[in-house]
C-alpha cells in the first residue's frame, strides 16, 4: 500500500510530460529556453567589447570598420560600346523634339533611353529659379532692413542696368498683362464689348462659389493622379467659357506624360455650321481612341481614363453612353456627382467620373457663372436680374418662337407678359417675376432656348475662311430649312441658327437617353 502511494506522488511531481519534459542538468540554465536566451543576447548586442585599456576588441553589430571583400559581376556589356552622341546629332534631336512637342498626333513612347536632360529648355526652370531668388532675397533683406527708420539699404535694387533696360522690362510686363486681360475677356465672351470692372472686388452670393471647395479640388487631383488619359468635356454652346485653363496648365507643367483629349458635348444644340454631330460615330471614335491609348501603354495591365470639366456639361452621360447602360447617376441640374466613381469599361480600360469643377476667375461675373449652368437656379436670389444677360446671348426671334410672345421692350415686360400668359400670378394679380425668371433660366440651360457663343474672329487673319458656298450652309453645303432673317446678322454676327429640336426636346431627356452628340479633338 505504501509503495503505491510513493509511486503516485512521484508521477504527480514529475508531471505528465514524461520523457519530453526538460531534463534538469546541474550547471545549466533551466528556467530560460534557447529562444529566450537568443532574444536576450540581441538586447545585449548593442555595445562593443572592450579591454582594460578601453580599446574595442570585439565590435558591436554593424560597427566594424573592416571593408568587406567585393567583386564585380562579369558582364560582356563592360567591354561593348557606350551610349554616346555627337553634338550635331544632339542639335538635330533637339530640333526634332521641339517640332513634335506641340503636335497632338505624335506620342513619345519610351523616354528611358533618350537624353531628355540634355535637350531640356532652361526657360522651363525659370519659375523655380525665380522662387528661389525671391526666397533668398527675403532672407537676406528683410522688410525692416529695407523700409522704415532702420533701413540699411540706400538704393533700391533693380535688375536693369540702365534706363533703357528698365523701359524694356516695363514694356514686356505690360504686354504680358495685356495678354492675360485679352485671354480673360475672350473666355468671358465679352471680347467685343467694353470691359465692365464694376464687379471687381464686389461681394457675391455664396452660391456662386460652388465647385471651388477644397473637397472638390481634392476629388479632382485624385482623378488626375489616377488617370493615364484625361478627357476634358466642353459644352459646344460655349467651349471657351467651359475650359479649365488652370487644370490644363497643371497637366502641361506637372504631368506632361498624361494624354489630354477635348470632347465637345451637346453639339446637337448648335447649328451644323458650328459643329457636326453624329452620336454613333462619335462613340466609336472615342472607343477606338481608348484602344489606341491602351496599345501605346502595352506594358501596363490597364489604363484609366478620367473625365473632368465644368458642372452639367455631360461627363456622366458620356460614361453611360460608352458603357451602353446606366452606371453613373445623371440629372439636368449641376452637382449630381458628389465623389469620383471608378467604372470598368473593359478588362484593360477603366473610366473615372469626376465632380464638376469651377476654376476661380477674377473676371467671371455672377451672371457668367449662372448662365454656364454651374449653380442651381432655385437657390439664386432675385433671378430676374440675370435675364438681360440671357437676352444678349439669345436672338430675339428665338425667344418669340419659344414662348410665342411679341411686342416686349425690356426684360421686365417680357417676364410680365410670360407670367400672365402662363397664369403665374400672385395676390392682387401681380405677376410672379421670380418664378417665371427661374423657368426661363432653366429652359436656357436645358436647351429649350437655342443659343451659342460664336467663336472669336481673329483680326489679323489673312482671309476669312467660310464653309458657306454660294449662300449654302450646314453640313457639306446642306440647304437651310428656312431663309435667314434680316435681324440674324445684327443679333449675333457671323452665325445662323435655324429651327432645331435638341435631343428629345430638352437637355434632361437627352441625359436620360444617353449622350446625344459628341465631337472628339485630341491634344
Amino acid at each position: 500500500m505504501g509503495t503505491q502511494k510513493k509511486e503516485a506522488n512521484r508521477k504527480v511531481r514529475e508531471g505528465k510530460a514524461g520523457e519530453f519534459a526538460n531534463i534538469k542538468t546541474k550547471g545549466e540554465n533551466f528556467y530560460r529556453s534557447a529562444k529566450r536566451v537568443k532574444a536576450l543576447n540581441m538586447l545585449k548586442d548593442g555595445k562593443p567589447t572592450r579591454n582594460a585599456a578601453g580599446d574595442i576588441t570585439i565590435a558591436a553589430s554593424f560597427q566594424s570598420r573592416d571593408v568587406p571583400n567585393a567583386r564585380i559581376e562579369p558582364n560582356r556589356k563592360w567591354f561593348g560600346n557606350t551610349r554616346v552622341i555627337s553634338q550635331d546629332s544632339l542639335n538635330a534631336f533637339r530640333t526634332a523634339m521641339a517640332e513634335k512637342t506641340s503636335d497632338p498626333y505624335s506620342v513619345l513612347l519610351k523616354t528611358n533611353k533618350l537624353p531628355m536632360s540634355l535637350i531640356r529648355d532652361e526657360t522651363k526652370d525659370a519659375k523655380g529659379q525665380k522662387k528661389h531668388h525671391a526666397k533668398m532675397t527675403i532672407e537676406t533683406s528683410s522688410f525692416a532692413d529695407t523700409f522704415g527708420p532702420k533701413a540699411q539699404r540706400k538704393r533700391v535694387k533693380i535688375g536693369a542696368g540702365n534706363l533703357a533696360d528698365l523701359a524694356d522690362d516695363v514694356d514686356k510686363s505690360m504686354d504680358t498683362y495685356e495678354e492675360r486681360r485679352e485671354q480673360a475677356k475672350l473666355l468671358s465672351g465679352n471680347s467685343g464689348e467694353a470691359e465692365d470692372e464694376a464687379h471687381v472686388g464686389m461681394s457675391i452670393e455664396p452660391i456662386f462659389n460652388k465647385g471651388q471647395s477644397k473637397r472638390i479640388w481634392n476629388e479632382l487631383y485624385r482623378v488626375l493622379d489616377s488617370s493615364d488619359v484625361v478627357i476634358h468635356v466642353l459644352d459646344a454652346r460655349d467651349p471657351l467659357g467651359t475650359r479649365c485653363l488652370s487644370v490644363e496648365k497643371y497637366l502641361r507643367e506637372e504631368a506632361p506624360h498624361k494624354h489630354l483629349i477635348f470632347v465637345l458635348n451637346k453639339t446637337d444644340l448648335v447649328p451644323t455650321t458650328v459643329a457636326h454631330h453624329e452620336p454613333p460615330l462619335a462613340r466609336v471614335v472615342l472607343l477606338n481612341c481608348f484602344v489606341n491609348m491602351q496599345k501605346l501603354h502595352s506594358d501596363r495591365k490597364q489604363i484609366s481614363v478620367g473625365l473632368i470639366g465644368y458642372p452639367n456639361v455631360g461627363k456622366s452621360s458620356i460614361v453611360n453612353t460608352l458603357r451602353s447602360k446606366k452606371v453613373a447617376t445623371v440629372a439636368p441640374i449641376p452637382g449630381e456627382t458628389k465623389v469620383w466613381q471608378y467604372i470598368t469599361l473593359t478588362k484593360r480600360i477603366y473610366l473615372i467620373d469626376c465632380p464638376g469643377i469651377v476654376p476661380p476667375s477674377q473676371t467671371d461675373t455672377p451672371e457668367d457663372i449662372l448662365l454656364r449652368g454651374v449653380v442651381r437656379v432655385e437657390n439664386v436670389d432675385n433671378p430676374e436680374q440675370y435675364i438681360p444677360g440671357l437676352m444678349k446671348k439669345v436672338k430675339p426671334h428665338h425667344l418669340e418662337r419659344t414662348y410665342e410672345l411679341k411686342g416686349y421692350e425690356d426684360h421686365i415686360q417680357f417676364l410680365e407678359m410670360l407670367a400672365r400668359k402662363n397664369g403665374r400670378l400672385l395676390r392682387k394679380g401681380e405677376p410672379d417675376l421670380d418664378g417665371v425668371a427661374k423657368m426661363v433660366l432653366n429652359d436656357f440651360m436645358r436647351g429649350k432656348i437655342p443659343w451659342f457663343t460664336p467663336a472669336p474672329v481673329e483680326e489679323d487673319a489673312d482671309a476669312k475662311e467660310s464653309n458657306d458656298i454660294e449662300g449654302r450652309s450646314g453640313r457639306l453645303g446642306e440647304m437651310p430649312l428656312k431663309r435667314k432673317r434680316a435681324g440674324d446678322a445684327a443679333s449675333v454676327p457671323g452665325t445662323s441658327m435655324g429651327p432645331s429640336t435638341p435631343g428629345a426636346g430638352s437637355f434632361a431627356a437627352a441625359d436620360e437617353e444617353g449622350l446625344t452628340s459628341l465631337t472628339v479633338f485630341a491634344s
